[in-house]
């Protein structure tokens, strides 16, 4: 309404700027990167796990899969690779450039054994597939109970 007058309350405006400095410092914690300008967890992945494996998909677009090595190490896992920039005949100045180049090493441990012999890769549409078959002594297994 036009005309009315409200009473300042200045618990409101802290409470206001607290708010505000709480979402910055989570933002902060949850992805420092933002906050130190610095390269955000790459590439992003995805993991699960069913019965039988874990699989890790991670996205890769623009990446040869020749420029990809997957390490796996006891239940740690390492990807690493490099985006080679285009050499391309151009004329003019870059008005903008955001595609990144060079290499990358991202690890992940796993939350159970797994058995890298028995491991496999995939890569189609930019997405690489990791499928590691967990250990035999992380599998869950019936056990019959025998009556006497």
């Amino acid at each position: 309404m036009a005309g009315e007058i409200r009473r300042w309350d200045p618990f409101h405006e802290i409470y206001t700027l607290r708010r505000a400095i709480d979402r910055f410092l989570e933002e902060a914690f949850a992805r420092p990167s933002l906050l130190l300008g610095g390269p955000s967890e790459w590439p992003a992945v995805d993991i699960y796990e069913t019965k039988d494996e874990v699989v890790v998909k991670a996205a890769v677009p623009g990446i040869r899969p020749e420029d990809l090595e997957v390490t796996v190490s006891g239940n740690t896992v390492t990807l690493r690779g490099e985006f080679r920039e285009e050499q391309e005949a151009r004329e003019g100045s870059w008005l903008r450039q955001e595609r990144r180049y060079g290499s990358f090493t991202r690890s992940f441990v796993l939350p159970v054994e797994v058995v890298p012999d028995k491991a496999s890769a995939e890569y189609e549409h930019g997405v690489l597939t990791l499928r590691l078959p967990k250990a035999e002594t992380v599998k869950a297994r019936a056990i019959q109970v025998k009556v006497k």
